[in-house]
């Protein structure tokens, strides 16, 4: 959906901010060292000690909060585990500094966006409102 917005304002010359054209609720996961919105984000989505999840409407933030992830400290199986945690939260985009494949894969399968956010969560969040975050995308064939 970023994209067609992103391409009508190419042909319109202009940007669009496609969250105010959109009336449903985003949910967004990040990857997070702590419990608040100023913790920063965790470099690992696998292994990061928890996900602060967050409602998005309209580019404002409805609600937020955090949970332990699950696949924190395993030494085996922590991306599916962090991934299938997702899928249950019903969310739509998950912002974190990186993926390993394994995990990027349920994600792709469940229809979950991933993006590259760094520095403080809240900061992360309001690049990616704002359209300024990398898209993670990889080969999965």
């Amino acid at each position: 959906m970023v994209l067609i917005y992103w391409r009508v304002g190419e042909i319109l010359g202009k940007r669009i901010n496609w969250f105010e054209d959109i009336i449903c609720v985003m949910r967004v996961a990040v990857s997070s060292t702590g419990k608040t919105m100023e913790s920063e984000v965790d470099i690992r989505f696998s292994q990061c000690p928890y996900f602060i999840f967050l409602d998005i409407e309209k580019g404002k933030i409805k609600e937020s909060s955090w949970v332990k992830n699950p696949g924190a400290g395993l030494l085996v199986g922590a991306g599916p585990a962090a991934a299938e945690l997702m899928g249950r939260e019903k969310i739509d985009v998950v912002i974190t500094g990186s993926i390993l494949d394994e995990a990027y894969i349920i994600l792709k399968q469940l229809g979950i966006k991933v993006y590259r956010g760094l520095g403080k969560v809240s900061e992360a969040v309001e690049k990616f409102i704002d359209g300024k975050l990398e898209r993670i995308e990889k080969k999965t064939e």
